[in-house]
């Protein structure tokens, strides 16, 4: 039996009550432990550590690939998020969209600047 769970990584976010809201309301996160400057979130097997900083702790995100989340069915996940992620900035989703290297992938502006990309596995053409 495998060792290995899952990585969870820590997002550092500038409020903690936004990045919860964007995480559960838009990507449809539940929460499974907080405490006032920290919050643990899940879904499914994908868990993130939220953990708010002051700004002058923290770096600040430049939209690179930070998250990604590999995932059976891009199309499935973005017809279910597609009404919560329209309520975003238009420049904060991108796709889906095929890459050449093999994947078709969703990406969302997160709370840090960064990047959560969700990524299909796709036959190169």
């Amino acid at each position: 039996m495998s060792n290995f769970i899952r990585v969870t990584p820590f997002i550092h976010v500038e409020n903690i009550e936004h990045a919860i809201t964007f995480f559960t309301d838009i990507l449809g996160f539940e929460v499974w432990f907080r405490l006032p400057d920290y919050a643990y979130i899940q879904r499914e097997t994908v868990g993130f550590r939220l953990l708010e900083s002051r700004e002058r702790e923290m770096p600040s995100g430049n939209k690179r690939y930070a998250y990604y989340i590999d995932v059976r069915d891009v199309e499935q996940l973005y017809a279910e998020l597609k009404p919560k992620l329209d309520t975003l900035p238009e420049n904060d989703v991108h796709g889906p969209t095929d890459q050449d290297y093999g994947q078709r992938e969703l990406s969302v502006v997160a709370p840090d600047g960064n990047l959560i990309v969700f990524g299909q596995a796709i036959k190169k053409t």
